[in-house]
Formats: C-alpha cells, sequence, structure tokens
C-alpha cells in the first residue's frame, strides 16, 4: 500500500481531486503570475498547480480530458482565445457578485464563462528618430493605411497571430465586414516586408530601420524598456522606439483594447477553488501588481495604472484611454470572419 500512495504521489504534478487545490491550464508565462499564485497560496492555503502551453494546445487537452478534466482554471491572452474555448464547450458559467463588482461587463463573457484580468491596447510602435511630432498628430488606424507618408513603412505580424485577428474583428464590428476588409487591402501596399516575428521584433526592425512604425500590443513596450540583458536582440530598443495611442481623438473609435482573462473549466473538480483564483486576481492590489510588474493595464475600475503606464498617457496628453465601445465578445463572433479577410487580402504576402 505504501509502495502504490508514493507512486500516485510522483505520477504528476498535476492533482484533481485534493481539496485545497487549483489547477491552472494557461497560455501565461510570467514571473508576475507567479508571484501572485504564491500570494493566494500563503493567503488561503490553496496550492496552485500550474501547466503552460498554447491556446489551442490547451482547449485541446481540455477537451479531451471529457468528464474528468485536470484543469479547473483554463487562463489565456486576448477575448478571441477565451471565445474559442467557450465555443469548444471547455468552460462552465459562474455566479461571482466579487467579479461582477471588480470587472466590467464589457471585459466579460455575457454568459459568465470567462472573465477579463488584465488589459493591452493594440497601439504603434514608431521611431524617435524618424517620425515627427507632426505626424503622430495626424495618426490613426485609418490614416495608417491611407497616407503614403507610411507605404512602405508599416510593420506587422502574420495572419495566424491571434492578437491582429482581433484587431480586424473590431473594425468588422465597429464599421463592418465591407469597411474592414477595404482597411485590410490598403494596409498590404503600406508594409515594409511581409509579415514575420513576434511584436517584439516589429519594434526591433523599427530600431533597424526596416519600417517607421509597427502595430504591437502596448505591454510589449514596457518589456523591451526593461530589457537589461545586453545579450538579447531587444536590448537598446525602447532607446530608438516609442509608443503612440491611436485614435484618441473626438469622433474617432479609440484604440483597440484587448484582454488576458480565465475562466472556470466544464466539470471542474476544483470549482471553489477556481472561483477564489479568479476572484483573487480580480482584486484591487492584484490588479496594480499586474500593472507594476507586467505593463498591463487593470480591468478593475478600482485599480491604478503603474507609473511607468501613467507615463505613456501623459507623454500623449492623455488623462486616460479611449477605448473602442465595444464588448469584447464580439471579437470572438468576428474572429472567422476576420481571418479570411485577410487571407482573401494576402496580408501575409503582399509583396
Amino acid at each position: 500500500m505504501k509502495k502504490l500512495i508514493l507512486g500516485l504521489s510522483i505520477v504528476s504534478s498535476i492533482v484533481s481531486n485534493a481539496a485545497g487545490i487549483v489547477n491552472i491550464y494557461t497560455t501565461r508565462h510570467y514571473d508576475a503570475d507567479d508571484a501572485l499564485y504564491k500570494e493566494f497560496t500563503k493567503e488561503t492555503g490553496i496550492k496552485v498547480n500550474v501547466v503552460s502551453d498554447k491556446s489551442a494546445v490547451s482547449i485541446s487537452k481540455i477537451k479531451e480530458q471529457g468528464r474528468a478534466p485536470r484543469a479547473d482554471v483554463f487562463m489565456t491572452a486576448d477575448a478571441g482565445n477565451l471565445s474559442r474555448a467557450k465555443e469548444a464547450g471547455i468552460l462552465q458559467s459562474i455566479d461571482s457578485e466579487v467579479l461582477e463588482k471588480n470587472i466590467p461587463s464589457k471585459y466579460q463573457d455575457s454568459d459568465n464563462t470567462w472573465f477579463g484580468l488584465t488589459k493591452r491596447a493594440r497601439v504603434f510602435l514608431y521611431s524617435k528618430d524618424r517620425v515627427s511630432k507632426e505626424e503622430l498628430e495626424s495618426l490613426s488606424y485609418e490614416s495608417l493605411v491611407n497616407n503614403p507618408r507610411w507605404e512602405g513603412k508599416v510593420l506587422v505580424r502574420s495572419s495566424s497571430n491571434i492578437y491582429d485577428q482581433s484587431l480586424i474583428a473590431s473594425f468588422v464590428a465597429l464599421n463592418g465586414s465591407e469597411e474592414a476588409e477595404k482597411w485590410v487591402a490598403k494596409l498590404g501596399r503600406q508594409m515594409a516586408r511581409n509579415p514575420e516575428g513576434n511584436d517584439r521584433d516589429q519594434a526591433v526592425a523599427v530600431k533597424d530601420k526596416v519600417g517607421d512604425i509597427a502595430i504591437a500590443n502596448s505591454y510589449y513596450y514596457g518589456k523591451l524598456i526593461a530589457e537589461t540583458d545586453k545579450a538579447s536582440k531587444y536590448y537598446g530598443t525602447a532607446d530608438k522606439v516609442n509608443l503612440y495611442f491611436p485614435d484618441q481623438k473626438e469622433g474617432e473609435n479609440g484604440v483597440h483594447m484587448n484582454i488576458s482573462g480565465a475562466g472556470v473549466v466544464k466539470n471542474a473538480k476544483n470549482k471553489e477553488e477556481a472561483i477564489k483564483l479568479i476572484e483573487f486576481l480580480s482584486m484591487k492590489k492584484q490588479q496594480e501588481q499586474f500593472s507594476a510588474t507586467n505593463y498591463e493595464f487593470p480591468v478593475n475600475p478600482e485599480a491604478k495604472m503603474s507609473d511607468l503606464l501613467a507615463s505613456w498617457l501623459n507623454e500623449q496628453g492623455l488623462e486616460t484611454i479611449k477605448e473602442q465601445d465595444i464588448n469584447l465578445n464580439l471579437l470572438g463572433k468576428y474572429n472567422e470572419e476576420a481571418l479570411n479577410i485577410m487571407i482573401k487580402n494576402k496580408w501575409d504576402k503582399p509583396l
């Protein structure tokens, strides 16, 4: 019997039926998250087990596990991925007064299957040396594709990236498919190269004069600022590149804002602990810690953004960020349509 118990204890680091445990499948791989999990365990006594993988892989694993999932919480970046998890049937609706209080309705699923925990804006990263203040003042998502100044100067990721898929989905939600397709078609001639690399790679390409402006998530700029490894290709990029929030003027739609979020897995064996963890991460203190250590914006309106993030707004003369006025459920609803538009208009090989 002793051998059997010992064997079971080392079969896996994931325990699916023990009290005081919550198991997370997550695409996030940040030290800030690990620190918050440790704090959660210290405050509640509930142990947190983490399995990191790509969103599609995690969704597939949970779906295959069926009625006996090994995960209690699914956490990922982008409302599009959260919507995919909902459509796959791996999440359950939950009732939580804490989450309803802490998270505005636009950042949560209409059926309460997922809740946003952090925000990131889809911004422009531009060359400090080659883009003037006057050019910035007229810069928006629309002018990026219509102004000859940016022809052959724009850097983006591939169509397989969920961040840009959600950007185009937001245009469909705001302006309709026809206008979104016009925008994508025009972007092709503005590209400095065929899409490649991640968000930070676009910033490096700006530094290296491949192009003058890149589309990227705001928190990556914080990571560029914080890069101290002189051997890293990203080191020194923030000295040459700056951040700009588009569409902040009257009459403009606002910057595209997306989330990282989490939901409770269907048939989770530690449902109560799972809800407690998501509630914990939505609290003011934890929200401010996300902002300070991972350069993301809080979703909880009571939480303050970090001084660094506030400085980005101040530099642009903003007190608050004007965001697109859409519920993020729509990013999932229009994801397939957005991707089809990108493929049809040769997003990946326009040149």
